[in-house]
């Protein structure tokens, strides 16, 4: 394989450039694979390649080191190695096909051409059979959100316990997803449909690549992870499909370490009361322009330390009255050696729902909620994946690493789940996962999607992109709710505002992507919520996107990093608005304002890109968020601990307010805090200076790149908000900008696989130029879908390989 002249496989193309591969066997067409995605996407392989290693400062530059720093000090490429070990010891066969894919990368590379090279100086080197590892646990490192114990520890110390769940009651904690399967009782041709999308951070290229693998074995369609042979997340073989979700499962660990000096090295003290001795060295970070950073790493028998030391903080801010303070991250792969890879090939292979229910019982992270149908009516709805038992206070918080009792004693069984009335649906929202986890997504996406589902009783492959872009906002009730007492005398505490728009017709109830919004007009009260206070640019060289664990985590790509504002993203929990007691009228609103209040009581709850309503809505919501950060109350709260920057947007107090609003409208009380004079204050703010244009003339696409185009793109303006089923979300108080929407869509039709459709948020191609660079975003946009080519003679034939 590999030798001049021999023919391994052959490379097609459809008429939106997907790459359609044909092999005589598994191990040349993964060849091909890792060529094809050289070709397409040589830039993105690099950087992830850097990434993975911890290099990336070194053509960077300075905004890549806190990454670079992170995993060093995790020990992800050392893992990745020993998990590559590990599967050349127990699955040679896998082993050997991932081999495959790294030869077909490299030959690929040798010939690849990408602007960014030039720019950069770049000249891409070379992948090990363990990179692709390295790339999926890089990837995949921050999914399981294990930074948010650090904001519970935070806010528990300055507000107390309770503050925790007022924050984080089933909110928003990882990257998340829809999907949902509907069995073929409920479809027009008796057979199964899956669909969905996975909400991730927009990547330029994107983080999912549409692509064909046939040979002799099998012949499977989906979205590969460019970087990792096969097709893990989203498949399609013919006969059998499956789809994935975040399970919100906690896996990962922190422990808080004491560690010490000695004339040998460095020492930790563990459960039995025994110092013992740490693994330690030390690395040099490169970073282009500046001198290189040497990173100190330390390893105790719970994990790599990736906060603090022997002598504290690297900035050397100590605890009053406590031990230098030294976190370590325990996660499994670095426990077991295993990665899961060991499925994918098995997945290709599938036949029957069975089949994969089988390859991922080798599954071992991320964990997901795995759905999956075939052609003889079977269908599968399970967790997938190894989370850890052990003690309940380890999912909450750190834990000491010197006391027993929170040491890892095996693994839990993967919950298993049925179909509701031929349905099944899965949006992060607590389900079968719930015993494994702390934090969820709220259920207002997964609630509204089981909705629309039951408006109708038969269901086709072409009428789910409507429910894709449904973009009815149920989470506003709680604001809302509040609106509608202000000024109105003798008024008492907010109840619940009945949500009138539910139109029979499921056609009218789905849809309502409005048409992209021109540029923000010059002058606009809102132009400046591309960059409200403290929100950072949208990208730069090396921009942090890894908080892509964390759904505002980062704002157009980089870390919201919010010292003395208010941080990202928490759970949500509950429709009911709470009370502040019995309430005075308060004092009267002014005529615009009382004019905005009855505008929003009217408005239809919809996020469209063209809803001026939306606009005034979220200009209200950002308001509000920001005059709740700002008190008082929260003052504690607003400086986070001196931890590395790669944390920060976990502890970042404006996009925690913002996305836990629903609850902190809706609880008993809120630390004394007046909400209903703060929701006045917001209302009368917007009102004197409202929104000039719709909502997608600020709620635009701000994607990640490594680095910069020369030119800027004009993004588009979007449809949808966190908490609909279009999730496209913007950081409310700080930017409506939306980093993370729909990386992909699908629509898996097993009555027929070339019925099934696809798009992703730009194109196949990864090189800026290219005819397939950005074609597919109009229908991304639009709400439409590519089809699925399965005809060989409908391809177009680029090149034996």
């Amino acid at each position: 394989m590999g030798n001049e002249g021999a023919v391994v496989g052959e490379i097609f193309r459809d008429p939106w450039g997907i790459p359609h591969l044909r092999a005589d066997d598994a191990n040349g067409l993964a060849h091909v694979q890792g060529r094809v995605t050289a070709l397409d996407r040589a830039w993105q392989l690099e950087v992830e390649r850097h990434r993975a290693q911890g290099t990336s400062a070194s053509f960077l530059g300075p905004e890549a080191l806190p990454w670079d720093r992170f995993v060093r000090r995790a020990r992800l490429s050392d893992t990745a190695r020993r998990c590559w070990d590990e599967l050349e010891r127990t699955d040679p066969g896998t082993a050997e096909w991932v081999r495959a894919y790294v030869t077909g990368v490299n030959e690929g590379l040798r010939s690849a051409d990408a602007p960014e090279f030039t720019r950069t100086g770049l000249v891409p080197g070379r992948w090990e059979p363990w990179t692709p590892l390295a790339v999926w646990l890089s990837t995949h490192i921050l999914f399981a959100g294990f930074p948010a114990k650090l904001w519970r520890e935070h806010i528990t110390s300055r507000l107390g316990a309770d503050a925790v769940g007022l924050f984080a009651a089933d909110g928003p904690g990882t990257a998340g997803s829809n999907g949902w399967l509907v069995a073929g009782d409920r479809t027009v041709t008796g057979h199964a449909v899956i669909a969905g999308d996975p909400h991730r951070f927009i990547e330029d290229p994107g983080v999912y690549q549409q692509i064909r693998l046939s040979c002799p074995e099998f012949d499977v369609v989906g979205l590969a992870v460019p970087g990792v042979p096969g097709i893990a997340h989203f498949g399609h073989t013919g006969s059998v499909a499956w789809a994935i979700t975040n399970a919100m499962a906690d896996y990962q660990d922190l422990y808080r370490e004491r560690l010490r000096r000695t004339g040998a090295g460095v020492e930790a003290l563990g459960p039995d009361g025994t110092w013992r001795r740490a693994a330690r060295h030390t690395e040099t970070i490169e970073v282009a322009g500046e001198a290189p950073v040497e990173v100190e790493v330390v390893e105790t028998d719970r994990g790599p330390v990736v906060i603090g030391g022997p002598e504290g903080l690297d900035d050397g801010v100590a605890e009053p009255g406590g031990p230098p303070p030294a976190v370590a991250l325990r996660y499994p792969p670095r426990v077991t050696g295993d990665l899961g890879f060991g499925a994918l090939l098995p997945l290709l292979r599938a036949r029957r729902v069975a089949d994969v229910d089988r390859a991922v019982d080798r599954w071992a992270e991320p964990v997901n909620v795995i759905m999956a149908a075939d052609t003889e009516g079977g269908t599968l709805h399970r967790v997938a994946g190894r989370v850890p038992v052990r003690s309940a206070a380890n999912g909450t918080r750190l834990v000491p690493a010197w006391e027993p009792g929170y040491e890892w004693r095996g693994w839990h069984e993967p919950p298993r789940a049925g179909l509701a009335d031929g349905v099944a649906v899965m949006a992060n929202q607590r389900g079968p996962a719930s015993p494994l986890g702390v934090e969820f997504a709220p259920p207002h996406r997964a609630d509204r999607i089981t909705e629309l589902l039951s408006r109708r009783h038969r269901w086709s492959a072409a009428d789910m992109p409507a429910i894709h872009m449904d973009t009815h906002l149920a989470s506003a009730t709680p604001l809302l709710t509040h609106l509608t007492t202000l000024g109105v005398p003798g008024s008492a505490a907010p109840t619940a505002v009945p949500d009138a728009t539910r139109p029979a017709d499921p056609a009218a109830a789905v849809g309502g992507a409005g048409p992209s919004a021109p540029p923000v007009p010059e002058g606009s009260p809102l132009a400046g919520s591309r960059a409200e206070p403290g929100a950072p640019a949208p990208n730069g060289p090396g921009a942090t996107r890894d908080a892509a664990a964390e759904p505002a985590a980062a704002v157009g790509g980089q870390p919201a990093d919010c010292s003395g504002v208010v941080p990202e993203g928490s759970p949500s929990a509950g429709s009911t608005a709470g009370a502040d007691g019995p309430v005075p009228s308060g004092p009267a609103l002014s005529e615009p304002a009382a004019a905005l209040r009855e505008r929003l009581a009217g408005w239809d709850r919809r996020m469209d890109a063209g809803s001026a309503d939306a606009a005034l809505f979220a200009a209200v919501r950002g308001a509000v968020v920001r005059r709740l950060a700002a008190h008082p109350a929260f003052a504690g709260a607003a400086t986070p601990p001196p931890y590395p920057e790669i944390f920060r947007p976990w502890l970042a107090l404006v996009p925690r307010v913002g996305h836990a609003l629903e609850h902190l409208l809706s609880a008993e009380e809120l630390f004394g805090i007046d909400r209903r004079e703060a929701v006045r204050e917001a209302l009368e703010e917007v009102a004197a200076r409202p929104p000039a244009g719709t909502w997608g003339d600020t709620h635009r696409l701000a994607p990640w790149r490594a680095l910069p185009p020369p030119t800027p793109y004009d993004e588009p303006g979007l449809s949808g908000d966190h908490d609909c089923v279009l999730c496209t979300s913007p950081v409310p108080g700080l930017t409506d900008l939306a980093a993370r929407g729909p990386a992909a869509r699908y629509v898996w039709d097993l009555a027929r696989r070339e019925d099934s459709r696809w798009v992703v948020p730009l194109g196949a191609s990864g090189v800026p130029g290219s005819p397939h660079h950005r074609d597919q975003q109009p229908l991304w946009l639009a709400g439409d879908l590519v089809p699925v080519v399965t005809d060989w003679a409908q391809l177009t034939k680029e090149t034996d390989v």
